[in-house]
């Protein structure tokens, strides 16, 4: 079982969602624990390699995997996810 750690922007981000989005991410957060046993990560490419991401409709979890530690980096819309 995974340890999971929300960064302090990630944690605004996820504050400032509507309140069913807010929901299904708190959802996927609890899911994360069970890493790597994770259905619907991918992982990123180019200046994120190293890093995954899930979705929950329209909306994105990115993350990075450090041995038994998931650091949640950022949370948002896809529109201006990847920027």
């Amino acid at each position: 079982m995974a340890k999971v750690i929300v960064t302090p922007q990630a944690v605004r981000a996820i504050e400032a969602l509507p309140l069913v989005v807010h929901a299904r991410v708190i959802s996927l957060l609890d899911r994360l624990e069970l890493w790597p046993a994770v259905s619907g990560a991918k992982p990123l490419s180019g200046t994120l390699a190293g890093r995954y991401r899930l979705r929950t409709g329209d909306y994105r979890v990115q993350f990075r995997v450090q041995g038994d530690t998931i650091a949640v980096e950022k949370v948002g819309h896809r529109d201006r996810f990847y920027d």
